[in-house]
């Protein structure tokens, strides 16, 4: 077989079915919208939520509180997990977080907190710490980089 001899298989490629194109095609005048009416309209289709007219229920729904649109969301890591995951002498970079799992994807700043005892020397990178995050870090010989 050669290059120019390949082919999809056959039945996987499908033409287009186009609508509204002359008498032959099986699909002239109102090409499949039916008669009249504002879904027979081009743009006549309403979007998602719509509810013919009454209020819709995202709007109905009483709203309540504040959403600050300036916050900044951490993802929060206890230095008990960094115990359990990582080897005595080694360096805690943001990679090493994601790989392990510890920080899911959509986070884009890490908080390490004190939560838990450690024992290891570790180094560790992140965007914030606590205090007590950064004594029990210091205190087990490791050290503390924020980044």
């Amino acid at each position: 077989m050669k290059l120019h001899e390949l082919r999809p298989p056959e039945g996987s490629k499908k033409e287009r079915h186009r609508v509204g194109r002359g008498h032959g095609s099986g699909w002239e005048k109102t090409a499949g919208k039916g008669q009249k009416g504002q879904k027979s309209r081009s743009g006549g289709v309403k979007g998602p939520g719509f509810e013919g007219g009454q209020t819709p229920l995202a709007r109905r729904t009483p709203k309540r509180g504040f959403n600050n649109k300036f916050r900044i969301e951490y993802a929060v890591i206890n230095i008990s997990q960094l115990e359990e995951r990582f080897e005595t002498g080694s360096t805690v970079k943001l990679e090493d977080l994601y790989t392990t799992g510890l920080v899911k994807g959509r986070y884009n700043l890490v908080k390490v907190l004190g939560d838990g005892e450690i024992s290891k020397a570790l180094t560790v990178q992140a965007h914030k710490f606590s205090e007590t995050a950064a004594e029990k870090i210091k205190a087990a010989g490791g050290s503390v980089e924020v980044v």
